[in-house]
């Protein structure tokens, strides 16, 4: 059965990768986004490459950004659902001694980066009715000591709410997932008591699963705290 065709920026690995297997069982034609273009093709010849198009992709340019969106459309016709998961985490130091180098890449990928797949993908989810959702954080939702990572996952909640409005009436939903800790390759050691990366994209299937007339708008989830 055709659910549609889903579009997954940062799709390589982690939360992406997850999600991408996740829809692909749903029975998802899939467009495929990241930067490193091996660990796509190898995504998609395990999902079935006849149902999948992969688009090495830098989020931060919106040459390759509509490019991804006009090959997208030219190969299934059509885009019924946009998951902006694309993002960097951040390094440590705080605002006193963090490398602010690397404030200027992350700031770009998570927050620019989000807007850009949004107004390529936009015309063509406007035509289908469909849905916006976007990998936000429980660190968006809560103060952080330093952090500007948390200050880009704030941008993120913000970027959620002022699109619904400004597609009030549109037909079309949007939807914030926003995780705590997950066992991602954004950790160099896995971190404990965490989610898993299945976990979150179980709550994308979630929301893409309801019916036209449920927005869900957004899914906070945390890992359930140890047991003392």
């Amino acid at each position: 059965m055709q659910h549609g065709v889903l579009l997954i920026t940062g799709a390589s690995s982690g939360i992406g990768a997850a999600t991408a297997r996740a829809a692909a069982r749903e029975g998802y034609q899939l467009v495929l986004a990241a930067r490193s273009a091996d660990k796509l093709a190898a995504l998609a010849q395990e999902l079935g490459p006849e149902n999948v198009l992969t688009c090495e992709l830098d989020v931060t340019d919106m040459d390759q950004q509509q490019a991804m969106i006009d090959q997208a459309l030219e190969t299934f016709g059509r885009l019924d659902a946009v998951f902006a998961n694309a993002g960097q985490g951040g390094s440590p130091g705080g605002f006193s001694g963090a490398n602010h180098a690397a404030w200027h890449e992350m700031i770009l990928t998570n927050i620019y980066g989000v807007g850009l797949t949004l107004q390529a993908s936009l015309p063509a989810l406007k035509r289908s009715k469909g849905h916006v959702l976007m990998t936000g954080s429980a660190a968006g939702r809560t103060t952080i000591p330093g952090s500007m990572y948390s200050a880009t996952k704030w941008a993120v909640t913000g970027i959620g709410y002022n699109l619904r409005e400004e597609l009030r009436g549109s037909g079309m939903r949007v939807t914030l997932i926003e995780p705590g800790m997950v066992d991602t390759p954004f950790f160099d050691e896995s971190p404990d008591n965490a989610l898993e990366d299945r976990d979150i994209a179980n709550a994308v299937i979630y929301a893409l699963s309801q019916p036209a007339h449920v927005d869900v708008n957004e899914i906070l989830i945390r890992p359930t705290p140890p047991i003392e």
